[in-house]
Order: C-alpha cells, then sequence, then structure tokens
C-alpha cells in the first residue's frame, strides 16, 4: 500500500471507511466458524455471509471504478444469480478467519485505489438493472460513499444478527 498521507475529502472518505468496516468486522469477535454460519433471524444473513457479501460488493465497486460496468442485470444466468445467493452465506470448508482475511485484503485494495486514483470524478454508466436509472453514471466519488453506505447498513446487520446469537453488542 501506498505510504501517501491522505488530506481532505480523501481522507475523511476513508476515515468513514474505516469506522464502518471496523464496526461489521467487531461483530465477529470470538466467534465460532459454526456461530458465523449460524441464521438467528428470518432472513437468509448469518455474520460469515455478510462479511462476503460485503467483500464481494467492495469489491465489483473498485472493479467498476477502474473498469465501468462489468455485467448487465438483464444478461445474468441463473449461475450468476446462484453465485450471488452464495455471497449472503458461508459454503462448507468456508472459514471465519479465512472470509475476514479477504475482506482485508479487498479493504487494502480499495484503500490504495482510494489513495491512487487521480480523479474522483471518474465516471462510468451504471449497468442496467431494474434498481438503476437508465442513463445514470457514478463518480468513484459516489461509488466510494456507495460503498461506506452498503458497509455501514451492513454493519448494522450484523449487529443485529450478533445480538440474536448471543447477546453481544457493538455498542451500548
Amino acid at each position: 500500500m501506498t505510504t501517501t498521507t491522505l488530506t481532505g475529502e480523501r481522507a475523511d472518505l476513508l476515515a468513514a471507511l474505516t469506522q464502518s468496516r471496523h464496526f461489521l468486522r467487531h461483530t465477529t469477535r470470538d466467534l465460532t466458524d459454526e456461530q458465523a454460519a449460524r441464521r438467528t433471524t428470518v432472513s437468509e444473513l448469518c455474520l460469515g455471509g455478510l462479511i462476503k457479501h460485503v467483500t464481494a460488493t467492495e469489491r465489483s465497486w473498485t472493479d467498476f471504478i477502474l473498469n465501468g460496468p462489468a455485467q448487465d442485470f438483464d444478461t445474468m444466468t441463473e449461475a450468476d444469480f446462484a453465485k450471488w445467493t452464495d455471497a449472503f452465506r458461508m459454503l462448507p470448508g468456508e472459514t471465519l478467519a479465512g472470509l475476514l482475511d479477504t475482506y482485508a485484503e479487498v479493504a487494502r485494495h480499495t484503500d490504495e485505489l482510494l489513495a491512487t486514483l487521480p480523479d474522483l470524478d471518474i465516471a462510468h454508466p451504471l449497468p442496467q438493472a431494474p434498481w438503476n436509472e437508465p442513463g445514470t453514471t457514478w463518480t468513484a466519488r459516489r461509488v466510494l460513499t456507495h460503498i461506506i453506505a452498503e458497509t455501514a447498513q451492513h454493519a448494522g446487520h450484523a449487529d443485529i444478527i450478533r445480538e440474536s446469537l448471543d447477546g453481544a453488542k457493538s455498542m451500548g
């Protein structure tokens, strides 16, 4: 990773993302793989699955910053949807430690991108999907704020799952 000290907007973006990542990772403290894979609510979500999902989401959005849209929703196959669904749960053979290591690797890549990207105004059109307004483009800045929002939202989900699992709270 670069040793550049970030200032201004980039420092603020990195600080917000780092804080959201911390709260998400904190929900998995002292858990076994079995606990991390356990569903504690009516949803399909588990703590390991949330880590896995946020990792995949962050990776895909940073790839979007660098390369533009990878695939339109309309061209996704049944196998693509199955892979997407698997990103929300721990699969046999996956470990919480392994998922956290992968998340840390993706986070380092994102942090490096934030530090070295020549311009946060680089923009690409969003892929065609029912949830994207046709013709919308996002700048790298907008993508980074989206990654922060996604991570913070899922940290909240993780906090509920963890409290349901064993009563542990992230705060309070």
